[in-house]
């Protein structure tokens, strides 16, 4: 068994935990099909119904579901998304997340993933890359003094006090669990009167370089770089994909900052906020959803220092 049919025994096995009694709806596309295939491989052993869906290039990008699609959805309740990340599609991709979401369902998000990543950064010690997850979160829950910066020149303010704090650690075992592989990270959604500040960032989102976003009172106001600009572009005239969303902090030590977002936002020394919807953490709800990668960090909460320049001191 090769070191891919390893990592895929583990997404099925133990984080998504498929069973006989589940139906399997894998989405994917010709440049992930080796990776798809591994899994189909291992879901099937398990009993489950599985059925693949191949989404050709010549109906990418995808914004939005077909009906046929949506009803395939609904009856699934296990989902995993498999697909090359292209940014047009995060209406898509909100989508499926949404349906992920619900009581009857659970769902694996996997946008970019690489064969490489897949064996790197999924047959992995899960149980470890939980307890330190949950170290950070115990850190951070309820903080109202929240302050990210670093030498580049972020420097943003905010308050998570009241806001639940999800675990991204690899189980998506349970009903209406939505996650990634690879796994690690901890996330919330900032009081979004509370987030006021600078954002200076290596990454936004699937591929868009460096650029500044910058917040009033929860809302971007004013932004620079090509990736921001072409972010921003794409969201138009909406007023929720200009809405922080999302706190993130990464967690995974094997993680690396690189042009693929799935891994760079686990990796340690890193923070990422999302503008757009916040998973039902805050009070946003959108369509759009964009992650943007703030390296490098320093972390001060209730008055501690959690890490400085991108070394955790917890």
């Amino acid at each position: 068994m090769n070191k891919l049919y390893q990592a895929a025994d583990k997404a099925i096995n133990h984080a998504l935990k498929i069973r006989s009694s589940d139906k399997f709806l894998l989405i994917t596309d010709e440049p992930k099909i080796e990776i798809a295939e591994a899994l189909a491989f291992w879901a099937k052993k398990t009993g489950a119904e599985v059925t693949t869906y191949l989404m050709t290039e010549t109906l990418r990008p995808i914004t939005a579901a077909t009906s046929l699609f949506l009803e395939m959805a609904r009856r699934a309740t296990v989902m995993a998304y498999v697909l090359d990340a292209r940014y047009q599609e995060k209406p898509f991709r909100s989508t499926m997340v949404g349906m992920g979401m619900k009581p009857q369902r659970r769902i694996c998000m996997m946008p970019g993933l690489t064969r490489e990543m897949m064996e790197r950064l999924v047959n992995i010690d899960f149980q470890r890359l939980n307890r330190f997850t949950r170290k950070v979160m115990a850190a951070l829950n309820n903080a109202d003094d929240v302050l990210i910066e670093n030498a580049a020149g972020t420097k943003i303010a905010f308050s998570v006090k009241g806001r639940k704090w999800h675990n991204d650690n690899g189980d998506i075992s349970r009903k209406g669990r939505h996650g990634n592989l690879p796994a690690g990270e901890c996330y919330t959604a900032p009081v979004e009167e509370t987030f006021s500040g600078k954002l200076v960032i290596g990454l936004i989102d699937d591929k868009l370089g460096r650029g500044t976003m910058e917040f009033r009172k929860g809302r971007l106001v004013k932004w620079s770089g090509s990736g921001v600009t072409e972010i921003v572009k794409s969201i138009g005239s909406d007023p929720t994909g200009r809405i922080i969303g999302e706190f993130g902090v990464g967690t995974n030590p094997g993680a690396k900052v690189c042009p693929n977002m799935l891994e760079a936002e686990k990796a340690f020394g890193t923070v990422h906020f999302a503008i757009g919807d916040s998973y039902g953490v805050g009070r946003n709800k959108s369509k759009f959803h964009f992650d943007a990668l703030v390296e490098k960090v320093t972390i001060r909460a209730k008055g501690k220092l959690l890490a400085r320049n991108g070394r955790f001191l917890i």
